[in-house]
């Protein structure tokens, strides 16, 4: 199933930036979509942007849309998750997920269809 590690988590002031990294380990990015994922304290675990990067195929929770961008480096192994113009509403634990079989397709946001996750970073967006 392979091994994901986040980092890139941190405080930031409404408004700033952070740049997430999701590195993976024995998972062929090829074959695979990769989604992050944040929870919010007392919330459910919500999609926030797939990748199928064989493909380039993207898709993003409609609170995102235009701030924030997903991308792999496959040399790297690794999907980053660039956030701009962060809100506190945007304050949760980020996960990233991977799976080989729905491919970012319609149901890509359901964290069920997911066996592979990493540890979760952190991000919280305050003043």
């Amino acid at each position: 199933q392979g091994r994901l590690v986040e980092s890139g988590g941190g405080l930031v002031q409404p408004g700033g930036s952070l740049r997430l990294s999701c590195a993976a380990s024995g998972l062929n990015l090829d074959y695979a979509g990769v989604t992050w994922f944040r929870q919010a304290p007392g919330k459910e675990r919500e999609g926030v942007s797939c990748i199928r990067p064989r493909v380039n195929r993207l898709r993003y929770v409609d609170s995102v849309k235009g701030r924030f961008t997903i991308s792999t480096d496959n040399a790297k192994k690794t999907v980053y998750l660039q956030m701009n113009n962060l809100q506190p509403e945007d304050t949760g634990t980020y996960f990233c997920a991977a799976e080989t079989t729905g491919l970012c397709g319609s149901n890509w946001y359901l964290s069920r269809i997911y066996p592979t996750w990493g540890q979760g970073t952190p991000v919280t967006v305050s003043i």
